[in-house]
């Protein structure tokens, strides 16, 4: 069982920003940049070509809908996204409010407090559609 189906069973707590029967989305928190944000199916499955045509079409689009919340709270000058996987065997579309190439290099991180992470998920989840 991996990490995310314990977010999803709410074995382990996140800061959520949005979810319907299928997906859900969260704060990273280990974020390359504020309002980095995953998107994860919540059936556990590893690898993203795994899924089959209509649940990849759905996760795209619950993920187009998160980056627009994410775009609309985060002043930034695009959204990136990157779907990697190799550090947790179940899929995740990373969302990343970027300024410049080095938000989507993975090394550099911020911190930010339990208090931040709160107000940040309440703030992208006030303008998810």
């Amino acid at each position: 069982m991996s990490i995310f189906t314990k977010i999803v069973s709410g074995e382990i707590p996140s800061y959520k920003i949005a979810e319907d029967n299928n997906y859900l989305a969260f704060l990273d928190i280990n974020p390359n940049t504020k309002g980095h944000t995953l998107v994860i199916p919540k059936k556990e499955i590893n690898k993203l070509f795994d899924l089959d045509q209509k649940e990849y079409l759905d996760l795209m689009s619950f993920s187009y809908r998160v980056a627009k919340a994410i775009e609309k709270t985060i002043p930034c000058k695009r959204i990136g996204m990157s779907v990697i996987g190799l550090e947790v065997p179940h899929i995740h579309v990373h969302l990343i409010p970027i300024n410049t190439m080095n938000n989507m290099r993975f090394v550099e991180k911020v911190k930010l407090t339990s208090n931040a992470f709160e107000s940040l998920a309440e703030d992208i989840s006030s303008n998810f559609i």
